[in-house]
């Protein structure tokens, strides 16, 4: 960093000089060339540097509900251009002395948090360490610039189990939603067989009520038109002709089974007679 050459030192930018006569401090050389009369007791007692500089401290320690974390703080600091003797003469150590107050700072703090709260209060934390820093270490000619908690690290088994725990939550979650789905599914499925049932009955009814409608009518007209018949003739009429119809579609379709029913004048009287009583009880209910 300095070059000592025919009583001439050279100090690089952003760094300064400490110059000793006889073995005491006489002043604080600046970037740049500078006389060193070697032999009048002059001597260049080393350099300082006044960048910024960053120091990682990992510091162990537990929380309140007894969970050992590993806490990793970044000190960010520089010595100070104006007090650089004592930055120079005070510390035999600056990084040493930086890391003890880290630890003392930490280890006060964390103890008092459970593990979730040191999570989420990671900046009071490093709040606290720069304070005590900057406080400690003005005296000895450096400035804290910044300090930041980057890690808080639990044990491997600690962060298993909490992972199992967020986990677990999330499965129940996902259950409940499941479950309330299934269930406005169930509801919504039960609604519509209930409106569909209701509509079939509804066309069901409205159905019997044309049927006996238009028999009525054909009853009627039938009777007007031919004079000596009466409404029972002409019912009789109707439904032995709805009979005979009926088992023509039975046995035009291809995909009917057998079917074995009574056939002769007495069994279409009694089938009339059935059918007729169906349809006015079905008509009365109307």
């Amino acid at each position: 960093m300095g070059n000592l050459l025919c009583c001439c030192v050279q100090v690089d930018q952003s760094t300064v000089a400490i110059k000793e006569r006889f073995g005491k401090f006489q002043e604080v050389m600046e970037p740049g060339c500078h006389c060193l009369p070697w032999f009048l007791g002059s001597q260049l007692a080393g350099h300082l540097s006044l960048r910024l500089q960053q120091l990682d401290v990992k510091c162990e320690t537990k929380t309140k509900d007894n969970v050992f974390v590993n806490v990793v703080a970044s000190v960010q600091y520089r010595a100070l251009a104006g007090k650089a003797s004592d930055a120079f003469y005070k510390l035999t150590n600056t990084r040493s002395q930086i890391q003890a107050y880290v630890f003392d700072v930490i280890r006060a703090s964390v103890p008092k948090l459970n593990l979730d709260d040191a999570f989420e209060q990671k900046n009071e934390i490093a709040k606290a360490v720069e304070d005590e820093l900057e406080k400690a270490m003005s005296a000895y000619g450096y400035e804290i610039v910044q300090t930041l908690i980057v890690d808080i690290e639990p044990d491997e088994r600690v962060k298993r189990a909490m992972n199992e725990i967020n986990a677990a939550a999330r499965l129940r979650v996902a259950a409940n939603e499941k479950a309330e789905a299934e269930k406005i599914l169930q509801i919504k499925k039960a609604e519509g067989e209930a409106e569909s049932k209701y509509l079939a009955g509804l066309g069901i009814a409205r159905q019997r009520q044309a049927i006996v409608d238009g028999l009525r009518d054909s009853v009627l007209g039938f009777s007007e038109k031919v004079p000596g018949t009466t409404a029972k003739d002409v019912m009789d009429m109707v439904l032995v002709t709805q009979y005979f119809d009926t088992m023509k579609e039975i046995g035009a379709s291809s995909k009917s089974s057998a079917v074995f029913i009574p056939h002769g004048p007495g069994a279409i009287r009694d089938v009339t007679t059935q059918i007729r009583d169906g349809l006015l009880q079905a008509s009365t209910h109307q």
